[in-house]
């Protein structure tokens, strides 16, 4: 019954983006009608006018680089709770997305190696790095607990946070410090065309190649013994896995910086909805996750107006709460230390 939903919800959920998006590129400090964002939108980007100017010049990048970013997170995270098989994981929790800005931030202030590609490849370094490491301080003994994943995650994002201080420290310019200031607190407002490419091509190649791995992700789901009997590889699977989601992150995490819970909130509702067969489930993620951000980024460019919020500030009022009661509900069946 769950798979035969996924159509409809996927339908569902493009409605609703993009509803999303017109509201994004209708509402600011300038507010345009719902029906002129239209016929802006349907005209080109070469129509004449103030309206048009704020729209496509403006807004459009914004609202497209939280669509992309959102679905691109909430796939991750998905994808991450499957490997370490525990739904409690998530990029920023599992301190991918720490690492990722953490190397980006590194690049920036210090000039080494920026360019085109240098910080969306410091930042798959950084993220890559946190994983490998938050992986193998929590499992032991063949095990992994909640705890002990929440403990190691924790541990690394101190690390990279006192790293990225450092980093702070050294910037000579003020520039810079406000750079360091947005990959700490995520925003979507620097968006430009020119930077869409990749972030869009990392995110349609990265959730293509994970869809077709559906199955072997399904396979996870049945424990570590079941998926060896069943023929998988998991040690190799596993590490495959985890350089294509830090890979997505990291280009992500270059162009947005680091916004929490999308990846934690959002793959429990699709679960709810359609199941944990990931051939649907990675779809109806991705467009979840495309509409959430999209409304938290909206949020935090109307709340506080004409002031605008950073929207990792946004996704962490509403993430919190729901990762406290989600890591109170797991520890009623297992135990912290354990």
């Amino acid at each position: 019954m769950s798979r035969r939903r996924a159509p409809a919800v996927v339908l569902l959920l493009a409605a609703a983006l993009a509803a999303c998006a017109v509201a994004g590129l209708a509402l600011g400090p300038v507010r345009i009608p719902p029906g002129q964002v239209l016929d802006t939108v349907l005209d080109g980007p070469g129509r004449p006018g103030a309206f048009a100017s704020i729209v496509w010049d403006v807004r459009m990048p914004r609202v497209l680089l939280g669509a992309v970013v959102g679905a691109g997170l909430a796939v991750a995270g998905t994808v991450l709770q499957a490997l370490v098989r525990n739904q409690l994981a998530d990029p920023f929790l599992l301190g991918a997305s720490s690492g990722a800005s953490a190397g980006a931030v590194a690049v920036i202030v210090l000039g080494a190696g920026a360019g085109v590609l240098g910080v969306p490849l410091a930042a798959f370094a950084g993220s890559l790095g946190a994983l490998v490491s938050v992986y193998a301080l929590a499992r032991r003994g063949g095990t992994m607990t909640t705890g002990r994943l929440i403990l190691a995650g924790v541990a690394v994002q101190y690390v990279l946070s006192a790293l990225t201080s450092l980093v702070l420290v050294l910037a000579a310019h003020p520039d810079q410090m406000r750079s360091v200031l947005f990959w700490t607190l995520g925003g979507l407002g620097g968006a430009r065309w020119d930077e869409l490419a990749l972030p869009a091509v990392a995110l349609l190649l990265g959730t293509g190649l994970l869809i077709a791995l559906a199955r072997p992700l399904d396979l996870l789901l049945a424990g570590e013994e079941g998926a060896l009997t069943l023929g998988l590889d998991t040690g190799r699977f596993r590490a495959a896995v985890f350089v294509l989601t830090s890979l997505v992150i990291g280009v992500l995490v270059a162009y947005s910086g680091a916004i929490g819970f999308v990846g934690l909130m959002v793959p429990h509702a699709a679960r709810m909805v359609v199941g944990a067969g990931h051939r649907a489930l990675l779809p109806v993620a991705a467009l979840g996750g495309a509409v959430f951000l999209s409304l938290a980024d909206l949020l935090a460019r109307t709340a506080a107006a004409p002031e605008e919020i950073p929207v990792g500030v946004v996704t962490a009022l509403v993430g919190g709460p729901f990762f406290l009661w989600m890591l109170r509900r797991s520890t009623r069946t297992e135990g912290v230390a354990g």
